[in-house]
């Protein structure tokens, strides 16, 4: 796969953007546990009131507090009350808020920053718990026994009426200082076991009692908080909601993108492959690589964007808050990490060969179904219709066997990973509650702890699904890119040469050999000859003796192995591919024919020529008899391959789409052995007045086509063995000879 990555550069701000808004998402999703623990803990358990510093006091209440403080204490909490009274410039509107300021004065909370606000409320929370611990001792008479005997000072035998705080404030300094010690001392072994949130949940009970006794509806405060939560929550989920939308559009343009320029990239190189390339990649192995495995590319490519880079974020983030709700229990996480780990690795060491296979399999079930479909006469004329069922059916197995125990592994490893996370669930409502019961831990938090236990085992679920997925996409890149890598093995020279503006097409073979790649022999030995324009050049020879080979050198599908090809003295590896065949009019050894019509397959030629220049080449190709049999002619149908014309006919349009051209070089490679003797001779006289001024190539097995020829090459186990015409050659040329005579009459021949 990183040897595709340079394919996406195109793409780079997308994938910017993607991962930007998986971050807002990630945090938006991370912030909703939070959320529902503020309602838990704040909205529920707390009555709204979110911290321990209520927003009014009374004057009697706040000398309660203050007594139980340090100096520094007492100093932090007066610079931030502002006392106000009967005499107080805003009296009247307060009077309304806060209809007891009627009967005593009230400490009104200033407006200050959330810093000041944290250093404040565990002091008004310690002095809230304080005074109502104090209180309740003083109304229990064993509790105030008890509290006697450890502070040597007992205010339950205080005459009734008299409060125990008034009395506090009216002893001496010093005896005082050393009973607050004391007060304090008992207090905080109380108090020791709570952090700040659980030591704030403890005071707001007095602080809603302030409250009620202020006036200040407790049961409105309540649910406006809730409501407001509430609303927030539904903001960040829309937020949430928005980003995995947009994430998804953008993941699925980057992947399809990638995807579609991959298939134009592949088929360009393709494209650009000579006939030694192809020798490397099947064509089945080709259609895999442009089709399914750019589409395995694809999907793993969005799901990379989607999940992959998401899973880690919100892993991470989730692991950093849980760690921040309680850090005690941070081995119930570590247990459920190391089991997803041990399932996720034990799964790959068992899947991953398997999908490694994959691809290969689809292979050869694309060879075998290429194979059977064009071979279908051959297939029912000699009654193998079983064994090639059978061939399909052992090719299919095998994919479909593979396939189902990759599926059912999978259908193995939901049910362990879902497991997993419910025994997660019950282990921390477990751990939990026994937390809460001990005060160390608020039921709000052990919520919001469960569900960013849920999101952590959440992101290991979608790693571990990527991991089973990105194995196969992996071979599928590879396979990809080994086609983009592949450099074909005839260029275009750095700089080229130009043919003259006379050009005659006059070609020159010097001491050709050439050996197919990682042949260990020549196939043709040093070839030399020169073909002239206006003249006929054929090739004849027994088979397998490099008659086509020699053709397909002069538009270099091949490269010579030794010597050169001169075209017009220049040497054709010092021109450009595409000026080289375009002085090229070639009919192949096997008929191609594309799907359209019989006009879209001739203009395939020339798309600028005229209905003229396409009726005079049907003409000189024999073609126009059946072409005008047709109901719709030039525009008759042809399907994929030329399926539905015989074979004389596809190579009749062959002839003629060569011809449309109106090239200065034709080859025609075997390319009259599908024609009637009567067309074949029509065809060829039609063709030489046609051709006259054009250098032709002929590759064939018929003395009576070639008869007539200025040269014919007769080729031997890849060498010339006669040169001439057919008449020296008759008389010099003993392989000729043989194969003249054995297909015409001495009277024919002569």
């Amino acid at each position: 796969m990183l040897r595709l990555s340079k394919y996406l550069k195109p793409y780079l701000l997308l994938v910017v953007i993607t991962i930007a808004l998986l971050f807002v998402q990630a945090n938006a999703d991370l912030a909703l546990p939070d959320y529902l623990a503020k309602i838990v803990n704040v909205g529920i358990q707390q009555g709204g009131i979110e911290n321990a510093v209520p927003e009014a006091i009374r004057q009697s209440e706040m000398n309660k507090l203050l007594l139980l403080m340090s100096p520094e204490e007492k100093a932090i909490v007066l610079n931030d009350y502002t006392l106000v009274d009967q005499n107080s410039p805003n009296y009247d509107q307060l009077v309304l808020d806060y209809p007891v300021l009627a009967s005593e004065p009230v400490y009104i909370l200033k407006e200050i920053d959330q810093t000041e606000m944290d250093k404040l409320n565990p002091i008004m929370a310690e002095a809230f718990v304080s005074v109502s611990f104090l209180e309740k001792g003083f109304a229990d008479p064993a509790a105030a026994a008890a509290m006697a005997a450890q502070m040597g000072f007992d205010l339950s035998k205080l005459p009734a009426g008299t409060n125990p705080f008034t009395v506090l404030g009216q002893l001496p300094e010093a005896q005082l200082t050393n009973l607050l010690a004391k007060i304090n001392s008992l207090i905080n072994a109380k108090t020791a076991s709570m952090n700040e949130s659980m030591l704030t949940q403890a005071a707001i009970p007095s602080v809603k009692e302030e409250y009620i006794a202020l006036g200040i509806d407790t049961v409105k405060l309540q649910t406006q908080y809730i409501l407001h939560t509430g609303i927030l929550m539904l903001a960040v989920t829309l937020i949430s909601v928005v980003c995995t939308i947009l994430v998804g559009y953008f993941a699925a343009v980057t992947a399809a993108g990638l995807a579609r320029d991959l298939r134009r990239h592949v088929f360009q190189r393709v494209e650009s492959f000579s006939s030694t390339e192809f020798d490397k990649f099947s064509t089945a192995s080709l259609i895999t690589r442009s089709t399914n495995d750019i589409t395995q590319i694809q999907m793993v490519v969005f799901m990379i964007l989607r999940m992959v880079i998401y899973a880690p974020i919100i892993g991470i983030g989730a692991l950093i808050r849980a760690m921040s709700k309680d850090v005690s229990m941070w081995w119930i996480i570590g247990l459920a990490i190391l089991l997803l780990l041990g399932v996720i690795l034990i799964v790959l060491s068992i899947s991953l060969p398997k999908f490694k296979s994959i691809q290969g399999l689809i292979d050869r079930l694309n060879l075998v179904t290429r194979e059977n479909l064009s071979g279908m006469m051959v297939i029912r004329a000699f009654n193998m219709q079983p064994f090639e069922e059978e061939r399909f059916d052992t090719a299919n197995q095998n994919l479909t066997s593979t396939f189902l125990f990759v599926n059912r592994l999978m259908a193995l490893v939901m049910p362990l990973m879902f497991f997993i996370m419910n025994m997660l669930s019950i282990l921390i409502i477990w751990v939990g509650a026994h937390q809460v019961a001990e005060a160390n831990m608020q039921v709000g938090d052990m919520m919001a702890f469960m569900q960013y236990a849920m999101q952590i085992v959440f992101s290991f679920l979608m790693l571990s699904m990527m991991m089973i997925m990105l194995p196969r996409a992996a071979v599928s890149g590879d396979r990809v890119a080994d086609v983009l890598e592949t450099e074909p093995s005839i260029k275009d020279p750095e700089t080229p040469k130009s043919f003259n503006e006379s050009f005659k097409a006059t070609i020159e073979f010097r001491d050709v050999s050439f050996r197919y790649p990682g042949a260990e022999e020549d196939v043709l030995h040093d070839i030399n000859f020169t073909a002239q324009p206006g003249q006929t050049t054929a090739f004849i020879g027994t088979t397998g003796s490099g008659k086509s080979t020699i053709v397909s050198l002069i538009p270099r599908f091949y490269e010579v192995t030794q010597g050169g090809i001169y075209l017009d003295g220049i040497d054709i590896r010092q021109v450009k591919q595409h000026d080289l065949r375009a002085k090229i009019g070639y009919v192949p050894q096997k008929s191609n024919l594309f799907s359209g019509t019989i006009e879209s397959n001739l203009l395939y030629a020339d798309e600028n020529a005229n209905p003229d220049d396409l009726k005079l080449a049907a003409d000189i190709a024999q073609a126009s008899e059946f072409i005008n049999a047709k109901p719709e002619g030039m525009e008759a149908e042809i399907a994929q391959g030329g399926t539905n014309v015989s074979g004389g006919q596809k190579q009749r349009l062959s002839i003629a789409r060569a011809l449309v051209k109106n090239a200065p070089i034709y080859i025609f490679d075997d390319s009259f052995s599908a024609l009637d003797f009567r067309t074949d001779a029509a065809l060829r006289r039609a063709l030489k007045t046609q051709t006259g001024s054009s250098t032709v190539f002929i590759v064939t097995q018929r003395i009576a086509t070639i008869k007539n020829a200025e040269q014919i090459i007769v080729l031997d186990e890849g060498k010339i063995v006669g040169k001439g015409k057919h008449e020296d050659l008759m008389k010099d040329c003993d392989v000729y000879r043989g194969i003249a005579l054995s297909q015409l009459s001495k009277e024919e021949l002569a």
